[in-house]
């Protein structure tokens, strides 16, 4: 799809810059100060972003932004999410938040959701990319944690669990406009969040304790890379994928 327009809700900078290098992008986010430093560095132009705060509104205003750059709109990938970290009752006996609880499962799940579900009607009414009816790709990104949550995260990992149930279900209804859907469960993946200094070395030493190899955390780079494999490999439907170094979480 080398004549396409991606729409990315949350991407980092590298993997949108993968994904996208022979079509053109939009980037669909809250706020991304980090990536006006990246773009700024490498004295790139900074693609157009819409801000968004997951209301369908403005996911539908975000996604006709993408749709009229000029390419057809035939990719969505979706990486935004927030944690939170509480038992389900607390060691004093109080229990979980609940409005703690629906954030995370608004913005992570319901977000990914209403990406999926307005940014496939778009790509819909484009035209078939080949003979096989294929019009475009979701991507989402869910979390090894919504496969083998640790203790504390129940309202993560029901948000990302719930972006793996997704999968299949969607990928079946969007066959009929040939649209495929995959899902990325990373592990630990170095990013901004966590810092930078001796501190944040050592919390990220403790975090890839069990990755298996290489030991170390992945890079955006690495999920750009797969990001891009799952647009251009076009028998890969339906999947779930981990990217992860072979790690397991452990119960804390």
């Amino acid at each position: 799809m080398a004549d396409a327009t991606c729409a990315g809700c949350g991407c980092a900078c590298d993997d949108i810059q993968v994904t996208v290098a022979e079509g053109r992008l939009a980037g669909l986010t809250r706020t991304c100060p980090l990536g006006d430093m990246w773009f700024a560095e490498r004295g790139a132009d900074r693609p157009p972003v819409a801000r968004v705060d997951g209301r369908a509104v403005d996911m539908d205003a975000a996604v006709d932004a993408a749709a009229a750059l000029g390419p057809p709109l035939r990719i969505a990938v979706s990486c935004a999410g927030i944690g939170w970290a509480a038992r389900t009752v607390g060691r004093d006996g109080t229990p979980h938040g609940l409005a703690a609880y629906r954030k995370v499962i608004d913005v992570n799940l319901i977000g990914t959701f209403n990406l999926t579900r307005i940014a496939a009607a778009a790509v819909a009414t484009t035209d078939p990319a080949d003979a096989d009816g294929l019009r475009g790709v979701i991507i989402n990104t869910a979390s090894v944690a919504g496969i083998e949550g640790q203790t504390g995260q129940i309202a993560y990992s029901a948000s990302k669990g719930g972006i793996i149930g997704m999968t299949v279900p969607a990928a079946r209804d969007l066959a009929a406009i040939g649209v495929r859907v995959n899902t990325i469960c990373p592990g630990i993946i170095d990013t901004p969040i966590y810092g930078s200094g001796p501190a944040s070395d050592e919390f990220k030493a403790r975090l890839i304790a069990p990755v298996v190899f290489p030991k170390r955390t992945g890079t955006a780079a690495e999920f750009g890379q797969l990001v891009r494999a799952l647009i251009e490999n076009d028998y890969m439907n339906a999947e779930v994928i981990r990217l992860d170094g072979g790690i397991r979480f452990q119960p804390k």
